[in-house]
């Protein structure tokens, strides 16, 4: 859930479940309503969990400089984002040949050309996360993965990317190819508190 819209959810909350109870989780924040449902809220990468529901919400809105490393076979798209803004971005297409069907000489020499093709990719969008994500490492709130987490981690493998692995947030994006319509729609997931909700 978008962060600008929890405000009016939880108002939502008490109204369908009455008053509420607000306990603080190590990861998250416990709200339970009288009749004994339980709403399970996960900050955004970056955002401290706080102790009560206007730390939560002011944490959960608070802008943040969030890093985005979107990697698949087809493609890759690395941004850095301000709140809702997306700020720099670099989207690449690549081709990772598919596994194929063949035994023999055939599996083996298309099984070295795939690996060959993914090495190329990752090395091509580390030197991209290099130019773009690293000179903001200090000032990053979190990075955020997203696509194929082998191929994310190849790219993470690169020496020049430690600082970025130690801001990897445990959140990691299920998108598409990476297009910039998917880098945009990825800063809004980023972003976004997730609720999970156990109904009496």
């Amino acid at each position: 859930m978008d962060p600008e819209r929890l405000e009016r959810w939880l108002d939502g909350f008490r109204e369908r479940h009455g008053s509420i109870a607000v306990n603080a989780a190590e990861d998250r924040l416990l709200v339970a309503g009288f009749d004994g449902a339980l709403a399970e809220l996960y900050p955004p990468p970056g955002a401290a969990s706080g102790a009560d529901l206007a730390e939560f919400v002011a944490a959960a809105r608070a802008p943040r400089l969030l890093g985005l490393l979107l990697v698949r076979r087809g493609g890759a798209a690395v941004g850095v984002a301000d709140g809702s803004r997306l700020l720099r971005s670099k989207v690449d297409a690549h081709y990772v040949q598919a596994r194929t069907a063949a035994g023999g000489w055939s599996q083996q020499r298309y099984a070295r050309r795939r690996d060959n093709q993914a090495r190329a990719a990752a090395e091509g969008v580390a030197l991209v996360a290099t130019r773009l994500l690293v000179p903001e490492a200090a000032r990053l709130a979190a990075v955020v993965g997203g696509g194929d987490r082998g191929m994310v981690d190849a790219v993470l493998s690169d020496r020049r990317l430690v600082p970025l692995v130690n801001r990897l947030a445990d959140r990691f994006l299920d998108v598409p190819d990476p297009r910039h319509a998917v880098l945009v729609e990825a800063v809004r997931r980023a972003r976004a508190v997730l609720i999970r909700i156990t109904d009496p």
